[in-house]
């Protein structure tokens, strides 16, 4: 676990807290970096130490305050470590994002899926998105004042399945649910929830689809990507609206990408 940045502004709890899980690359760099440039207090979630330094360093001196605490989201015990650690250094929690996920094993027929691997994509992206979303509302619900926000990172596959995506597809139409859920359950305590649904930021994750990828009628074909920069805005947007006010679901593509219409 590593702290920096602390100011006296964030020692009084003038600034908002946030925990962002899958820290340390892609969307979840890309958020991090976007809500501690606008001076929010952030916990960098991750299975791995050294991305998530390289995380809060990326961000510009004089913004918000970076904690890093490594977890796995799908262990209950690194989950109930990581809130208390957020509990313990900022005393309260206005925002969770939900990022942390796992495509599994890429363009592998469903007759020939390990039930292993299965398993690990839904416990990452299905289970630990519970978990994470359950510790934030009891802190939510528990604080003083009461309320935050809860953002899960669906997909454009929690709409419309690629080939050969049986698992990701799956927990990303799960995730969904567990969004109308939390919503529904936070009403009476404060607690927002939204979804955010992306297609082809350009990160690690989509770096092959600029030059191929395996589409409905079986056919290879290159996809466009945009900059995750603009998913980053989006989701600070979202985070940064009154708690009377919800974007509930929001749809951020590269605008040429084959989703409407795919198939």
């Amino acid at each position: 676990m590593n702290t920096v940045r602390t100011t006296a502004e964030e020692r009084a709890g003038a600034r908002k807290v946030a925990v962002v899980t899958g820290a340390g690359s892609g969307i979840g760099r890309a958020v991090a970096v976007e809500l501690l440039t606008a001076g929010w207090s952030v916990a960098l979630a991750g299975r791995r130490p050294e991305p998530l330094a390289q995380t809060a360093a990326a961000a510009p001196s004089g913004g918000g305050t970076a904690l890093t605490v490594r977890a796995d989201v799908s262990r209950p015990e690194d989950v109930a470590a990581l809130f208390g650690a957020v509990r313990d250094r900022f005393g309260r929690l206005d925002l969770l994002f939900n990022n942390a996920g796992t495509f599994g094993p890429g363009g592998v027929p469903v007759e020939e899926l390990p039930y292993e691997a299965w398993r690990h994509v839904v416990d990452t992206n299905l289970n630990g998105a519970f978990l994470c979303a359950q510790a934030a509302y009891r802190q939510m619900k528990e604080q003083d004042p009461q309320g935050g926000r809860i953002i899960n990172n669906g997909s454009i596959s929690a709409h419309t399945p690629r080939p050969h995506s049986v698992a990701y597809t799956a927990t990303k139409h799960a995730l969904t649910g567990l969004t109308k859920s939390l919503s529904l359950d936070g009403r009476p305590y404060g607690i927002a929830v939204g979804q955010i649904d992306i297609g082809n930021a350009a990160t690690e994750m989509t770096a092959g689809m600029q030059t191929g990828a395996l589409q409905a009628n079986g056919e290879t074909a290159p996809e466009p990507v945009m900059d995750v920069a603009d998913v980053a805005r989006t989701v600070r947007h979202m985070a940064e609206l009154p708690l009377e006010a919800n974007v509930q679901f929001a749809t951020v593509m590269a605008t040429a990408m084959p989703y409407v219409g795919r198939g």
